[in-house]
Parts: structure tokens; sequence; C-alpha cells
């Protein structure tokens, strides 16, 4: 019986499906998710309790983020002769143990010591996930499995911020994240009770990553995710100002906005699921051409508050189907080492979001908000146009 590098045996393709696993997982990222976003929505109280500026508690995202990045790649190479199993059931008391450090913390740096363990475990989830899926359903079902486990971060991003806000408003800031930790409790039990053993083969390391990136199409599904991921966020970040400044939406318009971008992700991370299933390539496209034309739609005729907001959720819809897409794009081109790759993708992501944020910054500072939209449009196109163009050629040659 034939084992190739990453553990799965041939017969893996006709082995019964472990959907309660998938759930598990899609659990587990639910909080990892919602804890990674609860600082958004409780800079004010968490600044006014531990007596510190909002620019510095606002540092526990960034600490978060930052640590995520390097995290990835150190989780698949430290732990890369231990049970994928136990390394996720790690991964997930990491993110109980970070939420009970936060809800406790007297300072600021003893809550950015708990975000950072919550970026350890969150850069580790993020590397291994498709390798850890590939473990449990096969290869031909895939894209359905990473919908199932994205839709957790779907659920997430609707809920997080403003279950964050109500739950810190009526019961203390430091509620929230005992709520974050007890889902992560729940999601634990239910990862002990669902995953099998997964033997680990130690093959993931430095010389591993550099051989995946010499693959064509992993090259070319990085730079993909890197244009239309910087584009996305370069906008996304100034989403709120632009709401308010240029179609001078009201609180209540806003939150309504924000919250069918949110409802737009879960819908479009089902689509993304759906046509991945059938082609990869053909979802990335729709994704990232949709991203352009609602980001586009912004930047000439948002000034309209009812374009504006149907903007925003049909931009919410094609975000929600990018990430399965490029992650089954992925699985494709390197499912002998999912590790790695996943490893490479998380890197990316995080590169594509901080440098998409800085530029929109400076996009901004020179030529206001309908310009950092309009870079936008024109970074996800870009990345909608490499992927299209290059794609289909690039895959046939691989295989």
């Amino acid at each position: 019986m034939n084992l190739n590098s990453s553990g799965f045996h041939k017969k893996t393709k006709e082995s019964e499906p472990a959907w309660a696993g998938v759930v598990s997982l899609s659990l587990g990222v639910f909080g990892l998710v919602t804890a990674e976003f609860l600082p958004a929505s409780l800079l004010t109280p968490i600044s006014h309790d531990l007596n510190v500026s909002i620019g510095a508690a606002g540092q526990s995202v960034t600490m978060t983020a930052v640590v995520g990045a390097f995290a990835g790649p150190a989780v698949v190479i430290g732990t890369s002769r231990i049970d994928r199993r136990i390394t996720l059931l790690g991964l997930t008391s990491l993110l109980i143990l970070s939420s009970l450090l936060a809800a406790s913390a007297g300072g600021l740096i003893a809550l950015l010591i708990a975000r950072a363990l919550l970026g350890i475990a969150l850069g580790g989830f993020w590397a291994l996930s498709l390798a850890l899926a590939m473990r449990l359903v096969p290869e031909q079902l895939m894209p359905r499995a990473m919908a199932i486990i994205m839709t957790g971060v779907s659920v997430a991003t609707v809920c997080a911020a403003p279950v964050g806000a109500w739950v810190g408003e009526a019961y203390g800031w430091r509620s929230a994240f005992l709520i974050a930790a007890a889902v992560g409790g729940v999601a634990l039990v239910v990862q002990i009770l669902t995953l099998p053993a997964m033997p680990a083969t130690g093959s993931a390391g430095l010389a591993t990553m550099a051989a995946v990136l010499r693959r064509p199409a992993i090259r070319l599904g990085l730079l993909t995710v890197l244009l239309v991921v910087a584009g996305h966020f370069a906008g996304f970040t100034f989403i709120r100002p632009f709401l308010e400044t240029v179609p001078h939406l009201q609180v209540e318009g806003i939150s309504g906005a924000l919250l069918a971008f949110g409802i737009g992700g879960f819908l479009g991370n089902l689509f993304g699921g759906f046509v991945s299933e059938r082609s990869t390539r053909l979802s990335i496209v729709i994704a990232a051409g949709g991203i352009a034309a609602t980001t586009l739609l912004l930047a000439l005729a948002g000034i309209l508050p009812i374009i504006a907001f149907v903007a925003t959720a049909l931009w919410g819809f094609a975000f929600g189907a990018l990430p399965v897409s490029v992650q089954s794009f992925v699985t494709q081109a390197a499912s002998d080492e999912a590790e790695s790759a996943g490893a490479l993708m998380l890197t990316t992501f995080q590169v594509a979001i901080s440098s998409g944020a800085a530029i929109g910054g400076l996009i901004v500072d020179a030529q206001g908000l309908e310009g950092v939209f309009g870079f936008a449009a024109l970074s996800a196109l870009c990345g909608a146009i490499v992927i299209g163009v290059r794609g289909r050629r690039t895959v046939e040659t691989a295989s």
C-alpha cells in the first residue's frame, strides 16, 4: 500500500469521509476567529480598565496577527513528528488558555502575552487546516470540507463584533473573553470525541516548503492571493470611514451594511465551496472579479446610500468565496505536501493583509477614500486576470 509524504494512503480516496471531525474543525475555527475579533469591539472599555490609550490597546490585535504569521510555519515544522490530532488539541487548548489569561489580565503586558498565545493557536491551525481536512475526507470532497470549516469563520465574522460589544456593555469586557474560553472548551471536547488519530510523518521542513514554492501552480496561487487579498484589505480597512463620509450613513446604516457584508460572506463561502468542486480556477476568478467589481462600484457611485449598501453586501459575498477557493486550488497543486503548502498560504495571507492595510493608508492620505477603493478594484482585477489567463495552462503543465 503506497504512502505519500503527507501520510495519506491511496485508499483514502475511497474511504468514508469523517464529517463529524470536519465539523469539529469548523467549531474550533469559530472559537479562534471569535477570540481574534473580540478586541475590535472592546477597545474602549479595555483601554479604560487597563488605563492605556486606545492605540495601545489596539496593539492586542496587531500582536495576534504578527505572531500568527510566524507561528504557522513554526508549528508545522516544530510539531512535524507529533500526531496531528494531539497538535490540534494543543492549539485549541491554547485558545482556551489565551482567553482565560485575557479575561484576567491586570495590565497591557499580560493582555499582549495572552494575545500572542492566541496568535500561535490561530497561525498553527490555519497552516495545518488543509492537511487536517485531507486526512478526514477523500480528495474529491475537499472543497466541501473546506467550505464547512470556513463556515466557522463566516459565522464568527458575523457574530463576534456585535455580540462582543453587547456582552462587554452588559457584563464587562472580561466576560466576553470568558465566553470565548467556553466556546474553546466546547470545541476541545467535540474534537476529542470526533477526531481520529493522525500519525505524523515528519516530512515538513524549510527544504520542503522551498520545494513546494518552486511549483508553478503554487507560485501562481500565492501571487493571486497576494494581489486580491492586499486589494481587499486596502479597501476594507477603511470601509467604516468611507460609509460615514461618502454616502453619509448613520450608525444604524453602517451597522446594517457591515452585517450585510458578514451575511454575504457566509453565503459566498457556501457558493465558493460549491463552484470549487467543479473548477477551483473559475471559483477564484468569480471571487476576485466580484471584489474588483464591487469596490469599483463603491469608488464610482458609493455616494448613493443604496449603492453603497448593496455593493458592500455583494463585496462580502465575493470575498467569502475566496478563501475556500484558493485553499482548494492549493490542495490540487500540492496534495502531497499539504502542510507546507498551508504554511506558505498562511504567511502570504498575513503579508497581503498587512501590506494592503499599509498601502491603503498611504492612498487615503494622498487621494482620499475613493482612491483606495479604486486601488482595491485594480489589485483584485489583476489577481483575477493572473489566475484566469495563466491558471489553466499552469495547472495542466504541473499535472
